[in-house]
């Protein structure tokens, strides 16, 4: 069965007391979800450069840490919107289309640190179906279904583990493998989490 009945994707982290004070300081403080949204793009661009120009230790650690921006944001756009009150028309639009931008301009970097531009292509062509699968359900009446094995918010946490690993490899030698193996699990992964996602739907529409 699908993982959340609400819309939202189950994330544990709501319900702590760091996140909730965040999203009632930014929504006292006026600050939208939608401009939430977009500065979550904005940290995972600014990743994905360091990444893709400056892979050294440093700039892999950073990398790391724009993605667990990146993630923060995606928490809290939701809890302002939702817990807020501060839902808007075009709320649907700005939850959707900056996370399809935001893992592309990181999973396609990604390749391109590994010396494989294919596989970050393939991980970000697989990543965004994961979303369309999940998207094309909910169009059927469905329950939206966020479940893995390589939804979001695993790619974020493979990337994060694959650049800190990588920032040690590269301070070694020129070697590459924590970024090929990360690339690796991420495309496998999310083409893993469309079967999955697609069978699920099949499933309810035939049991209906």
């Amino acid at each position: 069965m699908p993982e959340k009945s609400d819309g939202r994707r189950p994330i544990k982290a709501r319900s702590a007391a760091w996140a909730q004070h965040a999203a009632a300081a930014l929504a006292a403080r006026g600050v939208s979800p939608n401009q939430i949204s977009v500065a979550s793009v904005l940290f995972a661009a600014g990743g994905g450069v360091l990444l893709g120009w400056h892979p050294t230790s440093a700039g892999l650690l950073a990398c790391a840490l724009a993605i667990q921006a990146r993630l923060i944001c995606n928490l809290l756009d939701g809890m302002v919107a939702i817990e807020g009150g501060k839902k808007s028309a075009l709320g649907a639009l700005y939850n959707e289309f900056p996370d399809r931008l935001a893992d592309t301009v990181l999973i396609v970097p990604l390749g391109y640190a590994a010396g494989m531009p294919a596989l970050g292509w393939l991980g970000a062509l697989a990543a965004a179906l994961t979303a369309y699968v999940r998207a094309f359900g909910g169009a059927l009446g469905l329950a939206q279904d966020f479940r893995g094995p390589m939804a979001k918010q695993h790619r974020m946490a493979v990337m994060t583990i694959g650049c800190v690993l990588a920032a040690g490899e590269a301070a070694f030698g020129p070697t590459k493998y924590s970024l090929i193996g990360a690339g690796l699990i991420v495309a496998l992964g999310s083409i893993a989490t469309c079967v999955t996602r697609t069978r699920a739907i099949a499933k309810q529409l035939q049991h209906g």
